[in-house]
Order: structure tokens, then C-alpha cells, then sequence
């Protein structure tokens, strides 16, 4: 935990916003500019790995649904996509009775 993080939380545990209010507001948009900055500065870098020679065709939409993929790659190991394509499968299967 970060400095200005375990300030803010000693603020917040002692209640003392009310004391310090705009320290309070300070703190907290500090915080969350850090989140901001670092998943933009991510994104590009991600942006950056994937186009490349190789994919210097790709549209635009489809690289940034790609880069998309890549940056949220830790939330797309959590998805079961046998269950996904099982569904799809079923709801598009064209069944003709004899």
C-alpha cells in the first residue's frame, strides 16, 4: 500500500474528513488519476505490441477490439468458452424432422 493510500484510509478509519476536507478530496482524486493514468499509458502499450508489420492491415475497430483482448486477458482466463460456443452451437442449429 502506497503512502498516499494508507493516508487516505487513516483519514477515512479515524473520520476525521470533516476535520480535513479538502485533503480528503485531494487525497481521493489523486487516487484514482493514478488508476486513469496507468491503464491509458497501458492500453497504448498494449496498442503498440500488437501492431506490428504483420498486422499494419488491420482496421481500426478490429485492432481495438484486439487490443481490447489483450488488456483484459486476465478476466478472458476466467471464461469457460467450451460452455459459450456449447450455447451458440444449440441456438443455431438448424434440426430438420424426416
Amino acid at each position: 500500500m502506497g503512502a498516499e493510500q494508507l493516508l487516505y484510509t487513516t483519514l477515512v478509519d479515524k473520520r476525521l474528513q470533516s476535520t480535513f476536507p479538502n485533503v480528503e478530496i485531494a487525497l481521493r482524486i489523486y487516487l484514482v488519476l493514478m488508476c486513469t493514468n496507468c491503464s491509458s499509458e497501458q492500453s497504448f502499450s498494449k496498442m503498440k505490441l500488437i501492431k506490428n508489420r504483420l498486422r499494419a492491415s488491420m482496421t481500426s475497430e478490429r485492432l481495438s477490439d484486439v487490443a481490447l483482448l489483450s488488456i483484459e486477458s486476465e478476466l478472458l482466463r476466467k471464461i469457460h468458452f467450451d460452455d459459450i460456443l456449447d450455447d451458440v452451437a444449440a441456438r443455431k442449429a438448424r434440426k430438420v424432422y424426416v
